[in-house]
């Protein structure tokens, strides 16, 4: 779920997305994901953070071989070893587990699920202003009557880097030094000599 929810704030992530990611998909030495929207397939790129580099790796470390060969390539693999996407609606288990997860932490509220993270990305990602960059990492297709789209002929790597920053930075603020020294350092335990003879 960690790995899902980088995804989702990293990405521009809904539900379906982190459910049919494929290790295809994702490039854990250059950092880049290239990833069709499934439910469109206009395609998208994204420059991914370290933090969910790590969780994929560590999802890839533990993930179980799932039952189905189809299945094979996915990132996300079920305890059942069993594929996170469902068609029918309201039984995606991505959303029961997330909704669950923000209920444990008490932090669940109606209108408030996994795709929030989605538009948590368009939100932040929208104060750097570069819209296209956005929309190609979203993977939304480009209105009709949106000229400078269809003229378009690309949109350089630099820009998918800076908008991926700027929701980093969003999401974990650099600490400064003035909050270091607002923090009050924590006091060491005192060590209590143990009573036992420890042979070796």
């Amino acid at each position: 779920m960690k790995a899902m929810i980088l995804l989702g704030t990293n990405c521009g992530f809904g539900n379906n997305d982190v459910a049919r990611l494929s290790k295809s998909n994702v490039d854990l030495k250059t950092e880049w994901l290239v990833f069709p929207r499934p439910k469109t397939g206009v395609p998208r790129r994204a420059k991914l953070w370290p933090e969910t580099i790590d969780a994929i790796k560590t999802v890839l470390k533990k993930r179980p071989e799932p039952k189905d060969p189809d299945d094979a390539d996915y990132v996300f693999v079920t305890k059942m070893k069993h594929s996170w996407a469902k068609e029918t609606a309201g039984n995606n288990p991505v959303s029961l587990m997330f909704k669950k997860l923000l209920k444990e932490e008490e932090l669940y509220r109606p209108g408030v699920g996994f795709y929030s993270l989605r538009r948590t990305f368009e939100t932040v990602a929208g104060e750097t202003l570069d819209q296209p960059a956005i929309d190609l990492v979203m993977g939304h297709t480009p209105h009709a009557n949106d000229m400078s789209a269809r003229y378009r002929q690309r949109v350089n790597d630099e820009r998918l880097e800076m908008v991926a920053e700027h929701v980093r930075k969003w999401l974990f603020p650099p600490v400064t030094k003035a909050a270091k020294k607002k923090t009050p350092a924590k006091k060491r335990a005192p060590v209590e000599k143990s009573k036992r003879v420890v042979k070796a």
